[in-house]
């Protein structure tokens, strides 16, 4: 049995307190319980975190509460007191200084400043091969995934792909209802773009561990509107804006408070140039 370097056991580390950041922005999370839940010394836990996230764990926390609480304010009608109790704030005052800071504006003013922008490309989803969504309900599923941070696209991605796969053929985790999944947790346009995360996932059915940098969670289940995709990623981001800002706001439906997800039913080491065949899993109630 091969054992893992020290660098594939602080890559596993990294997933476990990222994802628990992530599960629980409405809560106070502390340096030492973070340290607790994976074994490290409280001593070194902080500089060992920066070296592997590339910045504080502080910073890692705040900003992604304040980049979730823009997505709300961007994407849901919730009101601005609610928002910061689901991102840890007891009170709007404390809330509304600290966004202030990050964004340079008041949440108020974020959410009405882009009510007011008018967009360019919301099209007849027809012209941009999208189709009108099915809305479904799925169960949860378990993934093994590789965590991706940097600009959406990059060049880790094919090799993060090809490492996933790899994996389920050597330990023989394939079947007929095997599915690959893209999980995009934060919008460029919030987000800087080197700190932008994505999730390359393959569902698996049989117990697995975590090896390094490929860990093991599960995605969330319930009802979805998906939407099937035919074209290229040159106007991916027309499809995203006709979705969220043209399909939700004359919908009757709300988002969940977790990500979107994307569905390639082949292989997923895809270009810029190939004709995609997509289902963009939007989270709904």
């Amino acid at each position: 049995m091969k054992l893992k370097t020290r660098k594939e056991e602080y890559q596993e580390k990294k997933l476990i307190v990222s994802e628990h950041i992530r599960n629980n922005l409405n809560k106070r999370i502390t340096i030492s319980e973070l340290a607790n839940i994976v074994n490290i010394s409280h001593y070194h836990f902080q500089r060992i975190m920066k070296a592997i996230l590339g910045e504080t764990v502080g910073n890692f926390i705040i900003r992604t509460k304040l980049e979730t609480s823009a997505l709300l304010l961007n994407y849901t009608d919730i009101e601005i007191q609610d928002i910061a109790h689901k991102v840890g704030y007891d009170n709007q005052p404390a809330f509304n200084k600290i966004f202030k800071q990050y964004y340079k504006i008041t949440p108020s003013q974020y959410r009405k400043n882009k009510k007011n922008i008018i967009l360019q490309n919301t099209d007849n989803f027809n012209e941009i091969n999208l189709s009108p969504p099915q809305i479904i309900r799925t169960p949860e599923k378990n993934v093994i995934y590789i965590q991706i941070t940097g600009e959406y696209g990059n060049n880790k991605y094919a090799k993060s792909w090809n490492k996933l796969s790899n994996f389920i053929k050597d330990n023989k985790l394939f079947d007929f209802g095997t599915e690959c999944f893209g999980i995009s947790h934060d919008d460029p346009e919030i987000t800087p773009k080197d700190k932008c995360r994505y999730d390359a996932c393959i569902t698996v059915n049989q117990k697995v561990k975590p090896s390094g940098e490929i860990g093991i969670k599960k995605i969330n289940g319930g009802k979805f509107a998906v939407f099937q995709y035919k074209g290229s990623y040159d106007n991916w981001g027309d499809i995203y804006d006709n979705i969220y800002n043209k399909w939700l706001f004359e919908s009757d439906f709300e988002l969940r408070n977790i990500p979107a997800m994307e569905k390639y039913p082949a292989n997923p080491n895809i270009t810029e140039t190939d004709i995609l065949e997509i289902e963009i899993y939007l989270p709904v109630k």
